[in-house]
């Protein structure tokens, strides 16, 4: 799941849980948004590691040139 997932999840369960007021016997609607939000949250950070590893440069190795005037006056 990408970021744009995650997003989605995060947005679709705060509808869920502050801007309804459906009332079902079997489904408890506020607590699947809550849910909804944690799985996004999670997802984010998840996301936010894993491309936080991605990132990561290493500097290549780097040589050091000594020019014939340098080896001369050493």
């Amino acid at each position: 799941m990408g970021l744009g997932g995650c997003i989605v999840l995060i947005g679709a369960g705060a509808i869920l849980a502050f801007a309804t007021d459906w009332e079902m016997d079997t489904v408890n609607v506020d607590l699947v948004g809550w849910i909804m939000m944690i799985v996004g949250i999670i997802g984010v950070f998840v996301y936010a590691s894993i491309m936080r590893r991605r990132r990561m440069v290493v500097p290549p190795a780097t040589t050091t040139v000594v020019s014939e005037d340098e080896r001369r006056m050493m």
